[in-house]
């Protein structure tokens, strides 16, 4: 990887913990319960027991993502072979670092 794909990985890995960091904390309010005085019907309890659930995976998930990017920057940073597949020494492409930063094998070897 040159000097120039890793400085751009490192600005598009920094970009997405930027957002997620500032994702995360709107996910938190969504996944806190509704206190069960709120006169709510029973219809309405029910969907915002699904939207919750769906916030809790999206929290989950954002959460996860913005370990794996820690850690991809920290390798980035740390790993002069940082973006070289582990089983055959090619390059991995931008493309799949960005798409799966924590990922150390290319295409090929991954199958």
């Amino acid at each position: 990887m040159t000097e120039k794909e890793r400085q751009e990985f490192k600005r598009f890995a920094s970009e997405e913990m930027d957002a997620l960091k500032a994702e995360i904390p709107r996910l938190e309010e969504l996944v806190k319960p509704v206190a069960p005085d709120n006169a709510i019907g029973r219809v309405s309890r029910m969907d915002n027991i699904v939207n919750q659930s769906v916030a809790e995976a999206q929290l989950s998930k954002a959460r996860v993502r913005l370990a794996r990017l820690a850690d991809a920057l920290r390798r980035a940073d740390e790993d002069e072979d940082f973006g070289l597949c582990l089983v055959c020494d090619e390059p991995i492409p931008m493309a799949r670092l960005k798409a799966m930063p924590e990922t150390q094998y290319c295409v090929e070897c991954a199958e």
